[in-house]
């Protein structure tokens, strides 16, 4: 079984490459992250024509994450239990489902912006109620993953240079403290190995060439419980579908899984 989470910055903009990526990938189920698109509008029928079932939430021109697998689609749950909320709104940032053995979250954790932002606060108060959320499913007996664009890179390795970052979000120790919390619930990093250089990055930014001087950052990860570990046989970054015209600053990490 295969399984991938990407950020793909706009379902719109990016669906023939999508739609190529799964099928020539063999990915039979994705979470995704920034649709950007309103459920009403999410591209069901392109997905479906090619083996697919989606579960959704999305709301429009912000956000939005999905579930879509070929391996089946059950037990749906749309948004974060808990859910702190900003600036007086629930945004759709998570979406959980069954997808054969495996059930999977797919979460989009939100930026932060700046430490001294209000968006900074959220986002640490977000990362609580996702514990708490994902408690029961992570101590189970069945393979369990939250996937997703985390917006928190684990350690100074997974950034290019963390003088870089010096007073930035994605680095703080409030927020890599967030992510222990969260591993403490009983998940592991499945750590990828990258496809090309040193460290698996997963996002780069478009600007300033970073993607060809590969000055990019791990914030794309797949938090796995002891069954979903125990069961990978591989993990990699496909950066080429990061490569070309109309790509995302994202690209798919992708899990293999051995017989359950």
């Amino acid at each position: 079984m295969r399984i991938a989470t990407w950020n793909v910055n706009s379902i719109t903009a990016r669906l023939p490459r999508l739609l190529a990526w799964l099928e020539t990938s063999g990915t039979d189920v994705l979470c995704l992250q920034e649709a950007k698109i309103a459920e009403d509008a999410f591209p069901f029928d392109a997905l479906r024509e090619r083996g697919y079932e989606a579960a959704v939430h999305a709301t429009g021109r912000w956000n939005g994450v999905a579930v879509i697998s070929r391996v089946g689609l059950e037990d749906v749950v749309k948004g974060l239990p808990g859910d702190p909320g900003y600036d007086g709104a629930v945004e759709p940032r998570a979406i959980s489902a069954t997808c054969g053995p495996v059930r999977v979250w797919s979460v989009y954790v939100p930026n932060g912006r700046e430490v001294d932002h209000p968006h900074y606060a959220y986002k640490l108060q977000w990362f609580e109620a996702l514990k708490a959320a994902v408690a029961g499913d992570a101590a189970g007996s069945r393979p369990f993953a939250v996937m997703g664009d985390y917006n928190v890179a684990p350690t100074d390795d997974d950034v290019f240079d963390v003088a870089a970052f010096e007073g930035a979000t994605h680095v703080t120790p409030a927020e890599r403290a967030a992510l222990a919390s969260l591993r403490e619930a009983g998940l592991s990093d499945i750590v990828p190995r990258p496809l090309k250089y040193e460290h698996p990055f997963t996002y780069w930014d478009y600007r300033q060439l970073c993607f060809p001087k590969n000055r990019g950052m791990r914030i794309d990860l797949v938090y796995g419980n002891e069954p979903f570990g125990k069961a990978v046989k591989d993990a990699y970054v496909d950066r080429e579908e990061r490569k070309g015209k109309g790509a995302s600053d994202h690209a798919p990490v992708v899990v293999d899984l051995g017989p359950f």
